[in-house]
């Protein structure tokens, strides 16, 4: 299966929900490259930052299952072709 390169940001607004969306993180661990998660107490919230690399099936499971979580809301952006695909060609 062809892999993709992605970011999935997170937002937790109920901070009980903070243990089950780390489980889930370590579940996945094989396909995130790099995390950053933010405290933002002010606004009683937690901001997640994610890099992933794998299959679109397997990032796909990841942001269902965080996005099932009460309290919990995620966005992905994925590259267009997988990697290692030839740049498509643009016509004059």
């Amino acid at each position: 299966m062809q892999k993709r390169l992605g970011v999935a940001g997170i937002i937790i607004e109920d901070t009980s929900a903070v243990p089950a969306v780390n489980a889930l993180l370590h579940d996945f661990a094989e396909i995130i490259v790099g995390r950053m998660g933010v405290p933002y107490r002010s606004r009683k919230v937690s901001v997640v930052s994610l890099i992933v690399d794998g299959s679109t099936d397997d990032i796909s499971a990841l942001t269902g299952r965080l996005g099932r979580i009460p309290g919990v809301s995620v966005k992905t952006a994925l590259t267009r072709e997988p990697l290692g695909a030839a740049p498509a060609r643009r016509e004059a």
